[in-house]
């Protein structure tokens, strides 16, 4: 079974490595407790909305960034290849439609 608790953790853990900051140190800029933040990047917590903000601003990264990437992980999980766009197709037209009338 998929658990989306682990790969928000994963995910959290990753982004905090890849920007070279400590446990205490994204725990104290987020305003969690240093164990929780722990518990919540090895997939033993369940993080509200208002933790991932935080620790998302502690990370300066998007919290649509670390959702992203949640998202694409699940999708390698799952099996599906490649992995889905997010983007509706009524959106791309529109786009396409725009980029077209800046075109001529």
């Amino acid at each position: 079974m998929v658990l989306v608790r682990q790969e928000i953790g994963d995910v959290l853990r990753d982004v905090r490595l890849q920007k070279g900051r400590t446990l205490r140190q994204v725990a104290s800029k987020a305003s969690v407790a240093l164990g929780y933040l722990s518990e919540v990047e090895r997939g033993q917590k369940e993080a509200s909305s208002e933790i991932l903000a935080s620790v998302a601003d502690a990370l300066d990264t998007p919290i649509s960034t670390i959702m992203r990437e949640v998202g694409d992980r699940l999708a390698v999980l799952e099996g599906l290849s490649p992995i889905p766009d997010t983007l509706p197709d009524e959106l791309v037209a529109e786009f396409d439609d725009e980029s077209e009338l800046v075109s001529r």
